[in-house]
């Protein structure tokens, strides 16, 4: 019978590297640990980041998801890590690899299945229970008067989702990121949020008795837009600063390259709604500096996870351009842009660009010499002209001699 040697659970530490078959998944990918506890049934939880998969994939594995035939552990000389009981330790970001030799008595195994008979599922993103409490404090952002980051935030207590699960509305949400929640709402299920005002309580019984004296039935803020049952509301980060921080909160969840800027004065939001008989329902929303020295016309954009693929991304995008139109300026969203934001975008840019062409063309008497500057394109669309420069190249639509 063949058997391989196998590490000990007990062993790992955090930033070791390991194969962990990820949820809803067959295979084994490889995965690094980021923070560790121990349940009060006195059984391992391992945080593990997917290498080379975005971080909304992380999630708590029990010892069962992990391959621990092949243990890479970080480089001596480190800080020893820390493993509590029922709370989340503080993760440590990895140093450079090595292998490690296997001492002492190992536990043996039989090694079952075949790799090719190995079938990948669709990847989700999946929320398992959080840790116990987080401290809130974050390192305040340069004031450049943006929530923009640029790379990730190396705080090792903001790698690590903190919120199981929200309810807002009719739909219960499993968020992908950390956001600086009050601590005592990290231990638990789910937190609750009011879906007009986005207030956020601990349980279901403070949701009902909130709405009992809640009277708002859209955003605070001027409707400025509608369209059939969808409308924009435009909110003011200075006279609706507890709005604007709840919904600031919100958007952390699902929003990996932003951190938060707690003085909204700077800042206007404009919140994208469906309406139904029981009001205005938050759909997603984009936030813009009243001042920007860079001209940006996006300082943050998101549609909330149950209305996603529906086309609403594109709408927040559109109606931010048609902003810029109205103050007779060329905008671009701040950067950096989160993996899906840079598809929109992209998607956006290039479908303006063959709108502007195909017309110009028609416009052209035949013989005509077909010319559209890049300029041209920029004033007619509003669109930022290196952001038409770069699209152009993507898509292989400018060549340089």
């Amino acid at each position: 019978m063949d058997t391989v040697e196998r590490w000990p659970v007990e062993s790992l530490v955090d930033g070791a590297k390991l194969g962990v078959r990820m949820t809803g998944d067959l295979e084994f990918r490889e995965a690094e640990i980021l923070s560790i506890r121990i349940t009060p049934d006195r059984k391992y939880r391992f945080y593990v980041h997917y290498i080379d998969c975005n971080r909304r994939l992380d999630e708590w594995v029990g010892e069962s998801a992990l391959d621990l035939t092949n243990v890479r552990f970080p480089q001596k000389g480190g800080k020893a890590p820390k493993i509590q009981v029922d709370t989340s330790s503080n993760s440590h970001t990895s140093s450079p690899d090595r292998e490690v030799p296997k001492k002492g008595s190992t536990r043996k195994r039989k090694v079952v299945g075949d790799a090719s008979e190995v079938v990948k599922a669709e990847e989700a993103p999946v929320v398992p229970r959080p840790p116990s409490p987080f401290q809130a404090d974050i390192k305040a952002p340069s004031q450049r008067g943006s929530m923009s980051i640029i790379g990730h935030s190396e705080d090792a207590l903001t790698r690590i989702r903190n919120i199981e699960m929200i309810e807002l509305g009719r739909y219960r949400i499993q968020p992908w990121y950390f956001s600086p929640y009050p601590q005592e709402l990290t231990t638990l299920p789910c937190i609750y949020l009011c879906e007009f005002c986005l207030k956020f309580v601990k349980s279901s019984t403070c949701l009902k008795r909130h709405m009992m004296k809640c009277h708002l039935k859209h955003p605070p803020g001027n409707e400025i837009y509608r369209s059939d049952k969808l409308s924009f509301f435009e909110i003011d980060g200075r006279k609706n600063k507890t709005y604007a921080q709840n919904l600031c909160l919100l958007a952390k969840l699902f929003l990996d390259h932003k951190t938060l800027y707690y003085d909204t004065d700077p800042f206007l939001f404009y919140i994208l709604t469906e309406q139904d008989d029981r009001g205005f329902h938050i759909v997603g929303y984009f936030s813009k500096e009243k001042e920007s020295a860079e001209e940006y016309n996006v300082a943050c954009i998101l549609v909330l996870p149950p209305y996603q693929k529906k086309g609403y991304g594109r709408l927040l995008i559109e109606f931010s351009y048609e902003l810029s139109k109205c103050e007779g300026k060329a905008g671009s969203p701040e950067k950096p842009l989160s993996d899906l934001g840079l598809l929109s975008y992209r998607s956006f840019w290039s479908q303006k660009i063959i709108e502007k062409l195909v017309q110009h063309r028609e416009r052209c008497d035949d013989g005509d010499q077909l010319y559209l500057s890049v300029n041209d394109l920029s004033e007619e669309t509003s669109i930022r002209k290196e952001d038409i420069i770069s699209t152009l190249q993507v898509y292989f639509f400018l060549f340089f001699f």
